[in-house]
């Protein structure tokens, strides 16, 4: 627990900047008002999830552009507001947020937040590629006040409210799969705010790239599947296949291989199918050289396929996963999938072997 209330008052701002910044990310942090500030945060470690408490007085803090470096790991983060409100802004969003709230955000995109009395807020950090769901889906939610009443939102409220009151260490294994069980409740969520029974895309664009991502999904164990045979199954042209994609974040290639490499870690790393191969599991999910499924699975994780499997189904005590991965784009994607320029006109979708 680091708290200010050793630290001259004179020096009690300047350093709660730098705690806060240090321990979740660079921001900057202003006190409400001209009386003494006072604040403290604890945080710990759960595999690749960051629990941390933050309790202080009145402030406003802001992640401006500025803070945020081409070296900052993608984040994505959770904030349940346990006493008092806050009023979050990210992405021309603003939201109220009131006590037993929950508010998703990225921490690779500016935001604010208000906190005009003290307040205790719990904050859940973990890396963006760890949760699998699309950038649009998860933009749709971000600075949303989720109430937490009931529904999927409640269930994980009273999750996080256990992993945040948790007291002592646990084995890496156990705090791995804590983790998991993080993502999968806010996958959940995430789907169903994103994806109600009954709800349509509000255009006829959003409803094509809709089924264009459920075609992939359905196809990734196809080692063929490529921008030609994705347009080709929707009756489009390569070249506006790549146009629908431009407001996504991502490319069609790189959307692709990013969802096989989350396919092929989360078997990997679940205990109950030890018995498959790496390369069986790199086949399954469209992987035709086992040799570059293991350099990009490196890439994205930072180790290689049998580590990560070690480090998510040994019973003994392990190092944490190396956070993962790299957002740097590659020329050569998902197994040969090329990802070319859509101005050059070059043919996209040859798989190397």
């Amino acid at each position: 627990m680091l708290t200010t209330d050793s630290v001259p008052e004179q020096q009690k701002v300047t350093y709660w900047n730098e705690v806060v910044s240090r321990t979740l990310v660079p921001m900057a942090v202003s006190p409400r008002g001209t009386g003494p500030f006072d604040g403290r945060i604890t945080t710990r470690r759960l595999g690749y999830l960051q629990v941390s408490t933050v309790e202080a007085d009145a402030k406003s803090v802001s992640r401006t552009p500025a803070l945020i470096t081409p070296s900052c790991e993608a984040l994505v983060a959770v904030a349940v507001q346990m006493s008092g409100t806050a009023t979050f802004a990210q992405g021309g969003r603003t939201t109220e947020v009131g006590e037993g709230d929950l508010v998703v955000y990225e921490t690779g995109r500016p935001y604010s937040i208000d906190y005009p009395r003290r307040f205790t807020t719990h904050v859940f950090q973990l890396p963006r590629h760890t949760l699998p769901v699309s950038d649009s889906d998860l933009r749709r939610i971000a600075g949303d006040a989720i109430r937490t009443s009931g529904g999927v939102g409640g269930m994980l409220c009273l999750f996080l409210s256990a992993l945040a009151s948790l007291s002592g260490a646990r084995p890496p294994v156990i705090a791995h799969r804590l983790a998991g069980d993080f993502v999968d409740l806010l996958s959940t969520l995430i789907a169903e705010r994103t994806r109600p029974d009954g709800a349509r895309p509000d255009t006829a664009s959003g409803a094509l790239l809709l089924r264009v991502r459920e075609h992939i999904d359905r196809n990734l164990g196809d080692p063929d599947l490529s921008p030609e045979s994705i347009a080709r199954a929707h009756g489009m042209s390569v070249r506006y296949l790549h146009k629908l994609f431009e407001g996504e974040g991502t490319t069609v290639c790189r959307l692709v291989q990013r969802r096989r490499l989350e396919e092929c870690s989360r078997e990997l790393a679940h205990r109950g199918r030890a018995t498959a191969s790496v390369s069986a599991v790199a086949h399954r999910w469209g992987f035709s050289s086992p040799a570059h499924f293991s350099r990009i699975f490196r890439a994205a994780y930072g180790v290689p396929p049998r580590e990560w499997r070690a480090l998510h189904t040994a019973r003994d005590p392990l190092s944490p996963v190396p956070a993962g991965p790299s957002t740097t784009a590659s020329t050569t994607t998902a197994d040969g999938l090329r990802d070319v320029s859509r101005t050059e006109g070059r043919r996209a979708g040859v798989r190397g072997r």
